[in-house]
């Protein structure tokens, strides 16, 4: 069930939230490296 959650969560990443990695991280605001955290998150979590 989690993986499904997850799984499904990472769909949803692809689809709504933009791409942040072709940018240089360490010129990323606050906002925009939680994106790249929350992103990473769910990512980790849905190939487990």
């Amino acid at each position: 069930m989690r993986k499904v959650f997850f799984r499904f969560l990472a769909r949803l990443n692809r689809l709504l939230l933009p791409r942040i990695s072709r940018r240089n991280l360490n010129r990323l605001s606050k906002t925009e490296k939680l994106i790249v955290a929350w992103r990473y998150w769910v990512t980790c979590n849905a190939l487990d």
